[in-house]
């Protein structure tokens, strides 16, 4: 391989990996004669499983990060070519369906203990989860489907499986009640700033339960902050004492 070939990565090779994924269904969807840049959901959950990756859980979406996906149901042509050319072109894997099953294990085994990695795929589901590419929000229904898949604790996840990063402390099954509030409180979709501050909101919650971390002038999307006043008149997290830590003093709001 040449310097040229180096720095652009091995398209030729991903192209017949991925013209190897094409189904009849796939040439019909392009049409007769044309090039079929997209594979369908069929398709995709083979090639899912091809890496070994659970498509019913978590583990899908990391294979869907890495290619690129537009959707669940669908992976173009440029995200699987430019997602495992990027692959290559920082970890030197090769074009190679055992090197990318490899890869793949890999990443699935990091992500529940990278929380960078994991924000990452996370934030990445977000734009899976439209059902239009236009679409701004997630569906609230989605959305909890999705919060049960990465955050789901064995006590509240509708399946019954833990994600890869539980919500849940000590004493409180958060995503149970998190899960409870929108059911009671909440009948809108869930936009990004929503979905990505949820996830920060999470992990603030598992290092302080009595969520001395919050206070009102921060800035939290309006649903955290009643939230957290829900949890207090349910009992679910108690204000901290004054003068003691918490209160919010020191604790911005992260940038997701």
């Amino acid at each position: 391989m040449n310097d040229r070939e180096r720095k652009r990565g091995p398209d030729d090779a991903l192209n017949q990996l991925f013209d190897r994924l094409i189904s009849d269904e796939d040439r019909t969807t392009a049409g007769a004669g044309k090039p079929v840049d997209a594979i369908g959901a069929e398709s995709a959950q083979a090639y899912i499983s091809s890496m070994g990756a659970n498509i019913e859980n978590f583990e899908a979406f990391v294979v869907l990060e890495i290619v690129r996906a537009d959707s669940i149901g669908q992976i173009s042509r440029q995200g699987f070519v430019e997602g495992w050319t990027a692959v290559y072109l920082e970890q030197r894997i090769p074009a190679d369906p055992t090197a990318h099953r490899n890869y793949v294990q890999m990443c699935i085994q990091n992500l529940p203990q990278n929380p960078a990695y994991f924000k990452k795929v996370y934030q990445f589901a977000f734009g899976l989860g439209k059902a239009e590419p236009a679409q701004k929000a997630l569906e609230k229904d989605v959305a909890l489907v999705f919060w049960d898949l990465f955050l789901g604790t064995a006590e509240s996840s509708d399946t019954g499986v833990p994600g890869p990063r539980p919500w849940k402390s000590q004493n409180v099954d958060w995503l149970g009640a998190w899960k409870r509030f929108l059911a009671e409180k909440w009948t809108r979709s869930v936009n990004k700033d929503m979905w990505n501050q949820t996830l920060a909101f999470a992990e603030k919650t598992l290092v302080d339960e009595t969520l001395g971390f919050w206070n009102e002038d921060q800035a939290w999307p309006g649903v955290i902050d009643d939230f957290v006043l829900w949890c207090r008149e349910e009992g679910i997290a108690k204000a901290p004492a004054p003068g003691t830590a918490g209160g919010g003093e020191g604790m911005d709001v992260e940038d997701y």
